[in-house]
């Protein structure tokens, strides 16, 4: 469903004799498979949100090629935002002064979802996620949990077969983090939504991913499952722990990396 092969992704920064060239992404290669739920991970600066704003069609490799749901996110960006859904935390793709349901209706309009599959998947989405209280409330009253719910269901309007999340839970209370991990969990097994995950929440990894990405200045230094990460813990050490080292690069990455 998703394949990076070799991508990079460089920029120029400064002015005059202070130009320099940043490699955000340096050869990066990796596939994920229809139906996989993968972490990917990294410290700040690491290139993870480069790597997203390449796989959703934001910005164009500098070189090498991949490809989201049989496309090229560069150059078929319209007809990949019809198969993929995206979630940034950090930022709504709501409408701040209209009523949750009127947001949900613009959406539908933008992906020209049939209308009887829009009520359909709204009623089973608003249960799922406890939407009905807050329907007809405008987003900009809405809590962080809440809105978060209202994101995750604007971006499965249109049934993508992929789910792009960047920090889906972050600066959630226990009570609604648990909530979304349920739904994402359900949303993989039962519908079998591939989904890409990135997190400083291991507590997101630890819940929900089989498979473990760490991307550390701008490569790929390990992918495998969650037990081949926790194996080169020495006795005690903790996965944050584990984490820490390979984005310092104090130990060498488990089989699989």
């Amino acid at each position: 469903m998703i394949e990076v092969d070799r991508v990079g992704r460089s920029f120029t920064v400064g002015r005059g004799r202070a130009r320099r060239t940043v490699h955000a992404v340096r050869e990066l290669s990796f596939t994920v498979g229809a139906g996989e739920f993968v972490g990917y991970l990294g410290p700040n600066g690491a290139g993870k949100s480069t790597t997203i704003k390449m796989l959703t069609g934001i910005l164009a490799p500098t070189s090498g090629r991949l490809e989201v749901a049989g496309l090229d996110p560069t150059h078929r960006r319209t007809a990949l935002a019809r198969r993929i859904g995206v979630v940034f935390g950090q930022r709504t793709t709501l409408w701040w002064d209209l009523p949750l349901r009127d947001s949900f209706e613009l959406v539908r309009h933008l992906y020209k979802v049939d209308r009887d599959d829009f009520r359909s998947r709204l009623a089973e989405l608003a249960e799922l996620l406890d939407l009905g209280g807050f329907l007809h409330t405008p987003v900009r009253q809405l809590s962080l949990g809440q809105r978060m719910r209202g994101d995750i269901t604007a971006a499965l309007l249109h049934d993508p077969s992929v789910l792009i999340l960047d920090e889906p839970t972050i600066g959630l209370d226990v009570v609604s983090k648990a909530a979304m991990r349920e739904f994402l969990r359900r949303l993989n097994a039962e519908r079998g939504t591939t989904v890409l995950l990135t997190t400083h929440d291991l507590g997101d990894i630890e819940k929900l991913c089989r498979r473990i990405m760490l991307i550390d200045r701008g490569r790929l230094g390990f992918d495998g499952t969650l037990d081949d990460l926790r194996a080169t813990a020495p006795g005690g050490d903790s996965l944050e722990d584990v984490v820490a080292r390979l984005y310092t690069g104090e130990r060498e990455p488990a089989p699989g990396g």
